[in-house]
């Protein structure tokens, strides 16, 4: 490339708006009624279980797959009916796809030169592609003299080579190591950051959800429950499955006993416990609640004037290398509550207690959901 040749961009972004989105396989229903908005520019995280409906979706929004009913717009354009190579998105795969016998630079360019791009753009963009993931002076290798991480940036470069409007990621990282999945969720951000990319990321890895998000959407069964920023579902989960989906939590089923201006009083198992009414809205004396307590809420400093005190008898301990868990038995129900290492030890069978902020504690309706 001349020395006063201008680098092209790699995108830009568009907004990503799913309505009413229904998709069956015969007698299987795959999405059920989705509503989904992706902001422009946005990391957008698509979290669940195996099986849960997340990669259809993915792989519906690229075009892969026809939707019964319900409609796909990039921006203001109704994509639902365009084939994948007309909607202007890349698709980055769980298996990499990479042609073993093309060069790093000739799997890069494979999709421009399926659009049959002039040579000399074509080289600028590739060097472009491989310059933003850190993949420049790789060009000519083959394949196979790559690490698996070196791989991942290979796919991610040929699909920021064709700029696409919208990236798509389907479990990216699921065939590298914990050490190399770390730095390339990293990466992946920075990348989609620095080039003004919307891109939509399938995973089941919760920690990788929370580290690479903007926003993120819990996927179960088809239907979306929850939409918002990590921080927002992991503290305020508005449903039971939300709350038992995403993190550790303590789920106790209880009963409201009195409302008393900024505080909600419930009684369940493990004792009493009060809620702040700002993360209690709209519960009433004697209704049916869901307590939900994250482990690493509890603290062994204890204050006897203050609500949420738990006293209990440890049961069992296990560590978990930064953390230790503990199971305590609490009233007639048990707790389990996170530590860091380096706290006071106590072994099976100790005395302990505990206390809890009430702004730590959530209340989730127990609707059709309480025996579950």
């Amino acid at each position: 490339m001349d020395g006063g040749e201008r680098k092209p961009a790699l995108s830009a972004g568009t907004s990503v708006r799913v309505r009413g989105l229904v998709v069956r396989f015969g007698a299987v229903v795959a999405l059920e009624h989705v509503d989904l908005e992706v902001r422009e520019g946005e990391l957008f995280m698509l979290l669940g279980p195996s099986g849960c409906g997340k990669t259809t979706l993915l792989r519906t929004i690229a075009g892969f797959h026809m939707p019964t009913s319900g409609s796909i717009s990039f921006g203001e354009k109704d994509v639902t009916r365009l084939p994948a190579h007309e909607r202007g998105a890349a698709m980055v795969f769980q298996s990499f796809a990479l042609w073993p016998h093309l060069s790093v630079e000739e799997n890069v360019a494979f999709g421009l030169r399926e659009r049959r791009v002039p040579r000399r753009e074509l080289r600028a963009s590739v060097e472009a592609a491989l310059a933003s993931t850190k993949l420049a002076g790789f060009g000519h290798r083959a394949i196979d003299e790559l690490s698996g991480g070196e791989q991942q940036r290979v796919a991610l470069a040929r699909a920021l080579v064709v700029r696409p409007r919208c990236l798509l990621l389907d479990e990216p990282l699921s065939n590298l190591d914990a050490n190399l999945r770390q730095t390339m969720r990293d990466e992946i951000r920075r990348i989609c950051k620095e080039s003004g990319l919307t891109a939509i990321y399938v995973t089941h890895d919760q920690k990788e959800a929370m580290a690479v998000a903007d926003r993120m959407a819990i996927v179960q069964a088809g239907r979306i429950l929850q939409v918002g920023e990590p921080q927002e579902i992991y503290r305020r989960p508005r449903s039971r499955a939300v709350a038992a989906f995403v993190g550790a939590t303590n789920l106790m089923l209880g009963r409201v006993l009195d409302v008393r201006g900024d505080d909600v009083l419930v009684e369940a198992a493990s004792g009493r416990w009060v809620a702040h009414r700002a993360e209690a809205d709209g519960f009433a004396k004697g209704d049916r609640v869901w307590v939900s307590v994250r482990p690493e809420s509890f603290r062994s400093r204890v204050d006897e004037q203050r609500p949420n005190l738990v006293r209990g008898r440890r049961e069992r301990t296990v560590f978990l290398g930064e953390l230790t868990e503990h199971r305590i038995a609490a009233g007639t129900g048990s707790l389990i509550v996170y530590e860091l290492n380096g706290a006071p030890a106590h072994g099976a069978g100790d005395e302990v207690a505990y206390q809890v902020d009430p702004a730590d504690v959530v209340l989730l309706r127990a609707d059709e959901e309480h025996d579950g």
